[in-house]
């Protein structure tokens, strides 16, 4: 099995070379057999894809829309590698029970429908199997597209994984076969009562009206909605995980209403979302990913005070949607280099920056959301990462962005009621807080040590330095 990712490019490799005309000419005839009229290869796939995989869980979170904090797989994880580096990880997790999610197809899923009605979830499988072993609430996110719904080819052996490939929305007589797709999954997985519907508008521009084509993606959600609910009623089905992107102020697209001190929210996207929030079928939490920089990657005006927007916008969302729980599919407070990577901060500095990300989200009310795992294949770094690459038997290992990660989720998750606690007057502009009656969550937001005065205590803090106090 491949695992895929947006800048992969992996295909699926298989014997390219045959010895010996026997072995060509039985070669040919397996190939006739899997090949469908018209359509592709279908070997390894299955017309079962309905069938229950495995021994579903009893997760926890099922009858309730909030999930609580925690992360997604991407195109390596630690459901592959060294059995004791993969072990140590199933540990960490089966201690703090963090929410996971998973995509069907890239970010280490393969094409899960190669050829209509031949299913291959093996990879998936796979990934749902960690998530059962490590007990905390598994998400599904549907996306990406099988290339016979998107204009490609059909056949095994014909996934096209490119990221413009993979960045194509299927095609609108092609949506109710995604929706029973959708469906498939569900009736596979049935202690998967958390979907996303599709990712980040991945396809639906419009590029003759330049902006979002928000009444195809509309459509799509609202057939996959129905189709999931007629599978099981209470399955919880969230979207239009929108970008939340900001610009300059100055910029064409800017909002003249939607603004702060970290720039403007592109009014393209609030109509897609007002478009979407009209005319859903229904919705049982919403979702949203962004950053806190702008399009330009400028930190206004700085990477702490950056945050603020991804507060601004989850109050925004909560106010549009008549408080549905808010999730945040992904959030990125670092910009990305050329290759989408982040790492040119140091690990203390990340952390710092990204818990007060998270207690911006909180404090707009957002009651989940995921980090998104940027797991290394193998070696010993990992910027960013939750554990050390497990391709070797002392891997597995959690890393700082863990700990806020899963501290963060005990201390916040859903339910937590925030309060308000004394902070010294000239603590005020350098420290974030957050806290409830048991909990306060402190950032240094200087490159510097300080002395700080919260909620009564007097206690030192590195630079970038994250502090937990209890009360």
């Amino acid at each position: 099995m491949g695992r895929h990712g947006w800048n992969s490019g992996a295909l699926r490799w298989r014997l390219t070379a045959l010895l010996g005309v026997g072995v060509a000419a039985l070669a040919l005839i397996v190939t006739l057999v899997n090949t469908l009229p018209g359509g592709g290869s279908t070997a390894g796939t299955s017309r079962d894809g309905d069938k229950v995989h495995g021994t579903p869980a009893t997760p926890p979170d099922t009858d309730r829309p909030e999930v609580g904090w925690g992360f997604t797989h991407t195109q390596y994880s630690a459901d592959e590698g060294s059995d004791t580096a993969t072990e140590r990880v199933e540990g960490l997790l089966g201690k703090s029970r963090l929410p996971q999610d998973q995509a069907i197809m890239g970010w280490g899923a393969d094409n899960p429908e190669p050829v209509k009605g031949r299913y291959d979830f093996g990879a998936l499988d796979r990934r749902i199997d960690f998530m059962r072993k490590a007990g905390g609430t598994p998400v599904i996110t549907l996306c990406c597209s099988p290339d016979w719904m998107k204009g490609g080819k059909s056949g095994v052996d014909n996934t096209n994984w490119s990221q413009a490939s993979l960045e194509t929305a299927p095609k609108p007589d092609h949506y109710a076969d995604y929706a029973a797709l959708a469906a498939t999954v569900a009736k596979r997985y049935p202690d998967v009562t958390h979907f996303i519907v599709w990712n980040e508008f991945k396809g639906f521009w419009n590029d003759s009206k330049q902006r979002w084509d928000y009444e195809g993606y509309t459509q799509l959600y609202n057939l996959v909605y129905k189709a999931l609910k007629k599978v099981n009623p209470k399955i919880m089905v969230g979207g239009p995980y929108l970008v939340m992107d900001s610009v300059d102020p100055r910029d064409a697209n800017a909002s003249r209403t939607f603004r702060g001190s970290w720039g403007a929210m592109d009014q393209r996207i609030i109509d897609a979302f007002d478009y979407w929030n009209e005319h859903k079928a229904g919705a049982d939490f919403v979702v949203v990913d962004g950053s806190s920089y702008t399009n330009d990657d400028d930190l206004l005006p700085n990477e702490f005070g950056a945050t603020d927007k991804l507060t601004a916008v989850s109050r925004w969302v909560r106010e549009q949607t008549h408080d549905l729980p808010l999730w945040w599919a992904e959030y990125y407070v670092e910009p990305a280099d050329g290759n989408d990577d982040r790492k040119g901060w140091s690990e203390t500095h990340r952390v710092a920056v990204q818990a007060t990300g998270m207690i911006a989200m909180a404090k707009g009310g957002a009651t989940s959301g995921f980090y998104w795992n940027p797991e290394a294949e193998k070696g010993t770094e990992c910027a960013g990462c939750l554990w050390t690459p497990t391709d070797g038997s002392d891997g597995g290992r959690h890393l700082p962005m863990y700990d806020l990660v899963s501290r963060f989720d005990a201390a916040f998750g859903p339910g937590a009621t925030f309060e308000t606690v004394p902070v010294a007057a000239d603590d005020v502009p350098n420290v974030r807080v957050l806290a409830t009656d048991r909990t306060v969550l402190v950032v240094n937001t200087l490159d510097r040590q300080i002395s700080a005065k919260v909620d009564g205590k007097t206690f030192d803090m590195a630079a970038y330095g994250v502090k937990w106090l209890t009360r």
